[in-house]
């Protein structure tokens, strides 16, 4: 291995101090300007790990979680079938609109259950559900809504069940045959 690379492997440079504090500072405040504030941080800046949060609507869950759910960032809720996940997020969703938030439900899975939703707590006359046929066009949706800033809470039920267009367009080739 050339010198160099040995040299930038492990983490030494040739350069000042000042000249990596103003080569980290410049590229710290690029990535800030691409993806926007907090996108990365020192670990010990306390004042960037403060985030809004979303109440799960369980207080035993939202001590766990620091507050909640974070505010403004992508959670996923992972775990075996039928163990919670909707449950959790329909919770989720009733404590925005309690507090006077818009709620959108994209629904892959085809399988919301509007009665059991509202005895969970949730307005369903004000909350936006789309059925998407694609994953594309659910994860379209969910970018429209994201980058419209009108919307609180976004919940995609499921992952697994955003099937591509040409998995889906396949399907139905080979049913053709």
């Amino acid at each position: 291995m050339p010198a160099e690379m040995k040299s930038a492997a492990s983490g030494s440079d040739p350069r000042s101090s000042g000249e990596r504090d103003k080569a980290l500072n410049l590229v710290l405040g690029q990535i800030e300007r691409n993806f926007g504030k907090g996108s990365i941080m020192r670990l010990g800046d306390a004042s960037r790990m403060r985030v809004e949060t979303i109440s799960t609507g369980a207080l035993t869950l939202d001590l766990a979680l620091g507050g909640g759910y974070p505010k403004g960032r992508v959670v996923e809720i992972y775990g075996p079938e039928s163990s919670g996940k909707t449950t959790l997020t329909l919770h989720a969703i009733a404590e925005v609109q309690k507090r006077g938030g818009v709620a959108a439900f994209v629904d892959a899975e085809h399988a919301l259950d509007p009665v059991y939703a509202a005895s969970l707590g949730v307005d369903v006359e004000n909350l936006l559900v789309s059925q998407p046929d694609t994953g594309e066009m659910a994860l379209e949706i969910v970018d429209q809504l994201v980058r419209s800033a009108a919307v609180d809470i976004v919940v995609i039920d499921s992952v697994a069940a955003l099937t591509p267009r040409a998995e889906i367009e396949g399907e139905m080739g080979d049913l053709a045959v």
